[in-house]
């Protein structure tokens, strides 16, 4: 399908805006009562999808996204040396069409570990540390290295990325008016640690006083009358604990931690005002995003650019319910929030983020998958403010940017055969919901699996001991009518499905290229 208003000498400009563990609900526009007025109005101006995915991981969904394949196929889950002789990353399929290439933030994709000399980009700003940032200590422009940031500074990761962009695309308007761009934002918030502004802190510290449970419960009031879900809000899994947890963290971390996600009644009221004091950090990350990509917005508009520019903004995964220390430590003395500390928001804040779904970043029920996803392009989408209930996912982007260049990707890449990408282009649903059908949806990280077949769902967790379920998500995408055994042929058929890609994506990928001499993996 060509791309609606495209034209074979100037296909649309593409912005892609990824956040970095933010939940299905945290926005405005997905229920959140965190304050997102420039994306709020993006989605006001364009579509909604309500059944958006990604792979649960920040890697193998950056993978997904530059490649255009699942990450299994291409060495990146669990990560094993360079891509594929025949993978190639979004600029090499977009610079036939003659885009030009803007990377910033975080980049993740291991086999191809410099965003330009590998990636193709035009210029990348990209960010290695991910655990200060207020300071990072490593990152680089352009592949090369950029000194420490010392703390102190007036540097802070979300706006630097954005800042960044920024100068691309006024070198952009300034040198090459005859070439479409595609840039690639991808932020580091709102990821652990959770470092904000004190002022943007200052905003939400009262704000989340009431609790988890409070807010979970009303963002899936606000999500069912949006007619995002039509599922009953799932029950906090108070027996959780987080994956990589020691209690060494909490000793760290000290009285006001807490590692279940039990109800907020039962906390101390020390507690309470520790656990709201990190969300209202979370909600300050989320909320410096919404305002970073509001400066990044007017810069396209200042360019005149605004209405052929499509812009998609999702997260790589649901909250995170991780619960540890690195870096530099957590300074007990320092203001939460602030570069010296080192907190997570846990699992209680983690299911509010996720809501209504159950479980987290790493698994792969609908909590871990589930992001919002939103789509702005005033020329190409007549709709405004109207929900998509098709199934997205992150393969989907390659091919979606290929049919709205107006371009076919060469079947060999290095005079090797590549297999046909999985995706499917969601550049129908621009126009009309139900519009893009596919047969089904393959996940799997660290042991949790999952295969979805049109509204149904086949999922396992590695600490249920790999048992599997089966939900109807039609009804039931909150995960908690488990029909295995109403449906055990369909269950095993699904099973079987899985089983087969599994192995046929394992075979794709081929055995990793052999480390050189003397070098070992970094840890």
């Amino acid at each position: 399908m060509a791309a609606p208003e495209g034209t074979a000498t100037r296909p649309p400009n593409v912005l892609i805006i990824l956040a970095d563990d933010m939940g299905f609900s945290d926005i405005g526009c997905y229920g959140g009562e965190i304050e997102t007025p420039n994306l709020d109005k993006l989605a006001a101006g364009g579509v909604r999808f309500t059944h958006g995915y990604s792979t649960g991981r920040c890697w193998p969904t950056r993978s997904c996204i530059m490649t255009g394949y699942y990450a299994q196929q291409v060495r990146m889950d669990p990560p094993r040396g360079r891509l594929p002789q025949w993978a190639r990353v979004m600029p090499h399929y977009l610079k036939p069409a003659g885009y030009r290439c803007y990377h910033s933030g975080k980049w993740h994709v291991n086999g191809a570990p410099k965003p330009c000399a590998d990636g193709g980009f035009d210029h990348s700003y990209k960010l290695d540390d991910h655990d200060r940032h207020f300071y990072p200590r490593t990152h680089q422009e352009d592949d090369k290295p950029l000194p420490p940031v010392r703390l102190g500074s007036d540097y802070y990761t979300t706006t630097y990325m954005a800042d960044h962009m920024i100068r691309c695309l006024t070198e952009h308007a300034e040198k090459h008016t005859d070439k479409p761009f595609f840039g690639y934002l991808a932020f580091t918030s709102p990821h652990f640690p959770l470092h904000a502004f004190q002022d943007d802190i200052a905003r939400y510290r009262e704000r989340y006083l009431a609790g988890w449970d409070t807010v979970r419960e009303a963002r899936w009031k606000r999500l069912r009358q949006m007619g995002i879900v039509n599922c009953a809000l799932s029950p906090l899994e108070t027996g959780f604990t987080p994956r990589y947890f020691k209690k060494q963290f909490l000793d760290e971390l000290g009285p006001g931690e807490e590692k279940h996600p039990i109800p907020w009644k039962d906390l101390t009221d020390a507690q309470k005002q520790f656990q709201a004091t990190k969300m209202a950090v979370h909600a300050a990350m989320v909320d410096r995003i919404d305002r970073d990509v509001g400066r990044v917005i007017e810069q396209v508009r200042v360019m005149g650019a605004l209405d052929d520019t499509v812009i998609f903004f999702l997260s790589d995964n649901g909250a995170d319910a991780t619960i540890l220390i690195r870096g530099d430590r957590h300074d007990a003395k320092a203001p939460l929030g602030s570069g010296p500390s080192y907190l997570c928001i846990g699992p209680g804040w983690a299911s509010a983020s996720n809501a209504p779904f159950r479980r987290h970043k790493i698994w792969v029920h609908e909590g871990g998958i589930a992001t919002p996803w939103i789509v702005h392009w005033p020329k190409g989408i007549k709709a405004r403010g109207e929900l998509r209930h098709d199934q997205c996912h992150v393969i989907d982007f390659v091919p979606t940017l290929l049919d709205l260049a107006g371009v076919k990707a060469s079947e060999e890449w290095n005079g090797v055969q590549a297999p046909p990408l999985p995706g499917k282009s969601i550049v129908p649903a621009f126009e009309r919901d139900g519009a893009v059908t596919r047969e089904r949806l393959y996940f799997h990280h660290e042991g949790n699996r999952a295969l979805i077949e049109g509204n149904w769902k086949l999922v396992s967790a590695r600490e249920d001991n790999d048992a599997w379920e089966l939900y109807d998500l039609s009804s039931d995408r909150c995960e908690m009518a488990n029909l295995l055994r109403n449906h055990p042929d369909r269950a095993k058929a699904m099973e079987v499905k899985w089983r087969a890609l599994e192995a046929e994506f394992r075979a794709q990928a081929g055995p990793p290229p052999p480390r050189p001499r003397g070098k070992r993996n970094a840890r």
